[in-house]
């Protein structure tokens, strides 16, 4: 009984966390592409925090976040779904994030069922470099488990450390927006629920920038 007791509660904090995992995970990127890839972008290091939203119920559905460090820009997507050529990834690390790659991945998250609530926060360097290699240190995450994870490594780095860890990707967005000097946006697009379709209009060089 105690250990069914336990499944269901564990299925209960699955579905409401709602993580996504792609149903056969692709080999990792080697070091040598994710090296090639490596983009660092100009202006202050910043720690983008995403969270998707359900647009009918409300819940959070997945918790992922963009690391802006002087070395490079990473996105640490645990147990994520969008994955596309170009972009190399380690372990649920994604390499080379350009503006373009950025712009593709909120838009591929946000369409007609989902929003996408971005808040972004200005770090000291240092900070920005230790959650990098947080990140990489992470390993790859299961299914369920992608705001655990992500308020985990947040939760260590300095400024961060009020922040409680959580499996619900609402809750660290609000605990987020309680810290100084956070600034937020929501993403919304009417685009169909596929998101392959986004991946492969990103390949082939058909997606258009937003303005």
């Amino acid at each position: 009984m105690k250990r069914c007791v336990l499944l269901l509660a564990a299925l209960s904090v699955a579905a409401v966390a709602g993580c996504a995992t792609p149903a056969m995970r692709q080999p990792d990127s080697s070091p040598q592409e994710a090296a090639a890839a490596r983009y660092a972008h100009p202006g202050p290091s910043a720690i983008t925090l995403y969270t998707m939203i359900n647009n009918r119920s409300g819940a959070g559905a997945h918790s992922s976040m963009m690391i802006s460090a002087p070395s490079q820009r990473v996105i640490f997507d645990p147990a994520g779904s969008v994955r596309a050529k170009g972009v190399p990834e380690i372990q649920d690390v994604l390499y080379g994030i350009t503006p373009a790659v950025a712009d593709f991945y909120e838009r591929a998250h946000a369409r007609e069922s989902f929003r996408v609530r971005i808040q972004r926060i200005e770090v000291p360097p240092q900070v920005a470099e230790r959650a990098i290699a947080l990140a990489q240190s992470h390993g790859a995450v299961g299914q369920a488990q992608c705001t655990q994870a992500t308020s985990g490594v947040l939760r260590q780095l300095p400024g961060f450390v009020a922040l409680r860890q959580t499996w619900f990707p609402n809750t660290l967005a609000d605990q987020m927006a309680t810290l100084p000097g956070v600034t937020e946006r929501v993403l919304r697009e009417d685009d169909a629920d596929d998101k392959t379709l986004a991946v492969a209009q990103f390949e082939t060089g058909a997606a258009q920038p937003r303005p």
